[in-house]
Parts: structure tokens; sequence; C-alpha cells
């Protein structure tokens, strides 16, 4: 058995994420997660380990306890590290937006309710674009998380923790070897099948490099990843924002003159009009977001989140 502590910047309130629905996957239990842990496997070189995450409750002072049945050496804690750090979002400095957007009409009051968000992802930009392709245009969400969870089953490494099986998430060279018809057996399209594959085969090629999308600029990064077949400029975007990263940029994506994605939540958000907005007026508009455009715009989401809650709990 293996423990140790992984500090976050502060501030930082992972309890906020566990109102989050999407941060989790199917075989989390998030009512329990509080006492529990929050447990899942991360990759570690060529292997996977479930760990088991506790945290302290202290958004000033944030620190994460991490527990593991396996025992591992010094090098293989800091790899595992590196895929918590992106999950939990530690490495992720919202210090900068406090100071930016304090009085911002329309963060301002949230960045107090909502104080040490940070977005939780998934352990690397590959599994959050498997994520991602298998939950496109379903609206039941829990279906789509069971069918991702059976592709870890069928594809990922078989792992178990307490006597239950949570699959590891496949790697490229896992996923590349599948046929698409028999994913499509597991629920997703055949279409989402062969995005799967034909993505996990230029990785493994060298076409498609996950690590330079993860660590470039906003920009290049969209660029990138709208250039994968079954992203287009809507995923492109959400997939942007879970790299772990503060910044983000929301490019105009208009269908028919009607503004898409991102950017048209943003501009209703601020009260305007998402169809009739220039690109300066947009920018004026997310002045106070600069280099943490990303950050910003998951107070927007975990607000709304919470509002939608409590219009479902009135009635």
């Amino acid at each position: 058995m293996s423990s140790w502590t992984l500090k976050s910047i502060p501030p930082h309130d992972w309890f906020l994420c566990l109102d989050v629905e999407s941060y989790f996957d199917h075989e989390h239990n998030v009512e329990a997660i509080f006492e529990e842990g929050f447990t899942r496997p991360v990759p570690i070189g060529d292997s996977d380990v479930v760990v088991t995450v506790f945290f302290n409750g202290d958004p000033e002072a944030p620190e994460f306890h991490i527990e593991t049945k396996e025992s591992l050496s010094k090098e293989e804690i800091a790899q595992a590290n590196n895929s918590l750090a992106k999950i939990l979002g530690t490495e992720m400095d919202i210090r900068p937006l406090y100071d930016q957007a304090s009085n911002d009409s329309l963060l301002g009051d949230k960045l107090s309710s909502l104080y040490g968000l940070k977005r939780m992802t998934r352990a690397n930009l590959f599994e959050d674009i498997q994520n991602r392709i298998v939950e496109m245009q379903m609206n039941h969400k829990p279906t789509a998380k069971k069918m991702m969870f059976a592709i870890r089953e069928a594809y990922g490494t078989a792992l178990v923790h307490n006597g239950k099986a949570i699959p590891a998430w496949p790697r490229p060279f896992q996923l590349m070897k599948a046929d698409p018809a028999n994913i499509r057996k597991l629920g997703p399209t055949l279409r989402k099948g062969q995005y799967l594959v034909e993505l996990a085969s230029n990785i493994v090629g060298g076409n498609t490099d996950m690590e330079m999308i993860t660590n470039a600029d906003p920009q290049t990064a969209y660029d990138e990843l709208i250039s994968i077949k079954g992203i287009g400029p809507t995923a492109g975007q959400d997939l942007m924002m879970m790299r772990g990263k503060t910044e983000a940029v929301f490019p105009s994506n208009k269908q028919k003159e009607e503004e898409k994605g991102l950017r048209r939540w943003i501009i209703w958000s601020y009260g305007g009009d998402p169809n009739n907005t220039s690109e300066e007026e947009f920018q004026k508009m997310i002045s106070n977001w600069k280099g943490q455009e990303a950050s910003a715009l998951e107070f927007l989401y975990v607000d709304w989140i919470l509002s939608e809650k409590e219009k479902r709990a009135k009635g």
C-alpha cells in the first residue's frame, strides 16, 4: 500500500465538484464520495492503478490525500500525480481571475458563491475525447456513461477494487485493435466506433499528438482538435476546456447566421445578441477573463448546473 499528499494551488474547493455529475463516471456514487473518497484508475507508465482520493476541505490550504493498495515507487507516484493534477485541477492558478473579474457584472457574484471552483477532467486528453465522442448527441448522460464504461471493460485493463470491477480507460494501442462493429454492440453508433478506432490508430502512428494538443496555445489546440474526425467546432471548444489549463478561446461558429457553441452561451449570458455580436464586442465582453477563459466559463457552467437543480427541486 502507498499513500501520499498532493497539494493544490489555492483557492481550491474540490467539494464543489460533487454537484456536477458530468465530472464523474458510471462507477461513481457521488453521494458517497465525501465519506468514502473518490476512486478511479490512473495510468502509470504502461500500467494502471486504482487510487482513492480524499480532500482536506480547506480551500485556502488545499491538499489531497491519495491511497492505493499497490506499493509504488517515488517515480511511479510522480507519474500518478501527473494524471491526478489534471483530473483534480491542482496546478490551475485561478487567483488572477479573482484579481481581474471580482467586479465583473456577470462573474463577480459567482466567484464568491463558488469560491475555489476548479474544473475536474479525466486523466488525459485521450480519455476526455473518448468520453466526448461517446456522449455526443445523447441527451441521457447516464446511458452515455454506461456505454463508456462498457468500452472500458472491453478494451481497457481489467482492475478490481474492493471486489468491484473498475476497468481502466483504454490506451490508444488497445483501442486501435477494436472492430467498430463490436463497439457498436456496446451501445455507441458505428460511426462513433470508427472515430474512436481511427483516433487511437493516428495516435499510435504519430499522426495525432495528444501531449502537444494538451500543452499548445489555445488556438492551436482548438485547430488540432477540430481536425480530428468526429470533433466539430462545438466539441472542439468543449474539449479545449478539458486540458487542465486556465486559458481558452471561443472562435465564432455561425451556421445559417446563427452563432453556435460556447461563444453563443457567453454572449447570451452577458445580455447580448449572439447572432449579431462582432469579434471586437465579444472580446470586450470577456476582457476580464484574459488568460483565465476556461476557468471563468466553468463558473458560469456550474452556476447554471446549480440553478437547474434548484428549479427541479422547487417543482
